[in-house]
């Protein structure tokens, strides 16, 4: 645990998936909540998507943080500007798009999780 989804815009053509990715682990490692082990992180590019009514134009990134049950909502807060500064420092809006960055920090039932390791 956690684990990270970031899903974007097929528009975002030259965001640098691998680096993203590596630079929200550290993120979440520098916070001292997770083992580096821990965490699961994945992109997925979204080749059919919408904002608001325009079919160009407009990309968006989102990234999702499932976490345990159990942390107040300021380590939760914490959690979630590390990860929009990340967002801010690597993601740029391509020429003429508006681009939207966002992150959402949510809690997994911890009596229902399930996780076995080989």
């Amino acid at each position: 645990m956690p684990h990270l989804t970031a899903e974007y815009s097929a528009n975002l053509d030259r965001l640098a998936v691998r680096p993203l990715l590596h630079a929200l682990n550290a993120a979440l490692i520098a916070s001292g909540q997770f083992e580096a082990l821990d965490i699961k992180s994945r992109a997925l590019r979204l080749e059919d998507y919408l904002v608001g009514e325009a079919d160009d134009g407009h990309a968006f990134v989102h990234v999702r943080l499932d976490l345990l049950s159990g942390r107040s909502d300021s380590v939760k807060q914490a959690l979630s500007v590390a990860l929009q500064q990340v967002l801010d420092a690597q993601v740029a809006a391509p020429p003429g798009v508006a681009l939207q960055r966002c992150v959402e920090v949510r809690d997994i039932h911890r009596a229902s999780y399930a996780k076995s390791c080989a």
